[in-house]
């Protein structure tokens, strides 16, 4: 029997950068979501791979919360100049009219109102049929039942129980009017392998990931970094500098540091094959509610 001259890591672009080029050759307006955090920085690595030399054949779009951290907001600005991709930025402006937050309006309402709501405007506006995001089955149990092109309704609505085969990797990408698809070119990979391909391939990640001494206080068991002056703290609160890093990035309030030496790559990747819990442990928006996560995506969510 023959084997595979690829080996695991490859075989994985193969499959990745095949479903990309595929959502390029049969949708008619396809936009790819950048989340600006590890598993995007792969997405946008292979989608320059997929069609070099050319340009990125679709916009990449970020659903700016305004309370990511800054170092996010400062990597995304320098990737979009440094690769020269189509970038939209999009805010919801009825909450940002109400100043919703997640410290006032709790992380249910936030989400709803500042991911999931804005996420459908953007997607309506720009009259995307597919939106290519960067979810994992290996990260969440709700992700996990998800196809890699994944059927979502004219108002972006995901039925779980109804969900189209895929059989030996054979895509039905077919659309009603009014309807759009969710593709996941990295269902099939793991966090570790993320890892790995980020060494392997010299991705540039946000330095958050990172260990260094940063200024954090703790709730509820919780390691928030005070990220800047917005943040209310109580009144037996006190920034200290803890070394910590982040396993998963996102609105800062709302996602939980580690206590971490690790501040490279191979030690990064040391730590994560010794580690036995989820990445998303850290991210209080996916533990608000009993089955918050499925119900966020079957409203939208991605």
């Amino acid at each position: 029997m023959s084997q595979s001259p690829l080996t695991h890591l490859q075989t994985l672009e193969a499959e990745s950068i095949e479903i990309l080029r595929e959502v390029a050759a049969s949708f008619e307006r396809p936009v790819m979501m950048y989340s600006i955090g590890k598993d995007s920085s792969v997405l946008l690595h292979l989608a320059r791979k997929a069609f070099f030399p050319s340009k990125i054949p679709f916009p990449l779009l970020h659903v700016n919360t305004t309370w990511k951290f800054r170092e996010m907001i400062a990597f995304r600005d320098r990737m979009a100049e440094e690769y020269g991709f189509d970038l939209i930025s999009h805010t919801n402006p009825d909450g940002l009219r109400d100043n919703i937050n997640p410290f006032d309006h709790g992380s249910s309402r936030y989400t709803d109102i500042m991911k999931t709501a804005a996420l459908r405007q953007a997607l309506n506006a720009g009259q995307y049929d597919a939106a290519i995001g960067g979810a994992r089955r290996d990260e969440e149990k709700s992700r996990a039942k998800e196809r890699i092109f994944s059927h979502r309704n004219a108002t972006h609505a995901w039925d779980p129980k109804n969900q189209r085969p895929e059989l030996w990797r054979v895509f039905n990408t077919r659309l009603n009017p009014g309807e759009s698809m969710r593709v996941f070119p990295l269902s099939n990979w793991t966090e570790l392998d993320i890892w790995t391909y980020i060494y392997s391939e010299g991705i540039p990640i946000v330095p958050l990931y990172f260990a260094k001494k940063r200024p954090i206080v703790e709730r509820f068991g919780t390691l928030i970094m005070v990220d800047d002056d917005r943040m209310p703290l109580n009144t037996d609160e006190v920034p200290r500098e803890e070394m910590v890093r982040f396993r998963t990035l996102g609105c800062y309030p709302l996602t939980g540091a580690m206590r971490s030496t690790a501040a490279s790559l191979p030690e990064i990747i040391m730590e994560m094959q010794a580690s036995r819990t989820s990445e998303r442990e850290g991210r209080l928006i996916d533990s608000d509610s009993v089955g918050s996560m499925e119900k966020k995506k079957q409203e939208g969510y991605f």
